[in-house]
């Protein structure tokens, strides 16, 4: 199957888009941890409708004109991961979770480091929230695109 990718810039900084040419399945900050090296076989495409779709969704979001993704995703990960995934699109615009209150919506209370885990592989960062969980006292844990963005984010979103 063949990746297509292109790079947008943002106010978290640059942006990795990729998908499999019908879904959305990455979404990395270049300065961030985990972002995949690009690979020969990668095909750059300027055109193709899921990433056009998703570079003007996200300029709207960072202009504060959109709070809902609508992109088609297809996140690859365990099918813990992805029930994880499935519920940080839960978490409305504006409102944040702690990792716990994420375990419990997974059904799985007692695995509040999984979840964090979970949240620290998330392939598609800002669409799948997961800038969105913060600690249950209150502070801002780990974030893969940094911190700073983790905060960026969140007062975007008026939650900070």
């Amino acid at each position: 199957m063949t990746t297509y990718y292109q790079l947008h810039d943002s106010p978290t900084g640059e942006l990795l888009l990729l998908s499999n040419g019908e879904a959305l399945t990455a979404l990395h900050m270049t300065a961030g941890k985990y972002v995949p090296a690009m690979h020969d076989d990668w095909v750059r495409n300027e055109r193709l409708p899921v990433l056009t779709q998703t570079k003007r969704e996200l300029d709207a979001y960072f202009l504060g004109k959109l709070r809902v993704f609508t992109m088609p995703l297809a996140p690859q990960g365990t099918d813990f991961q992805k029930r994880a995934w499935i519920a940080l699109t839960k978490i409305p615009y504006g409102e944040k979770r702690s990792y716990g209150q994420q375990a419990q919506i997974v059904g799985q209370p007692s695995a509040v480091r999984a979840i964090g885990a979970a949240n620290g592989k998330n392939p598609i960062g800002i669409i799948v929230p997961c800038h969105r969980v913060i600690g249950a006292n209150g502070s801002l844990t780990g974030y893969a695109g940094g911190l700073y963005n983790k905060e960026f984010l969140l007062k975007l979103e008026g939650i900070l």
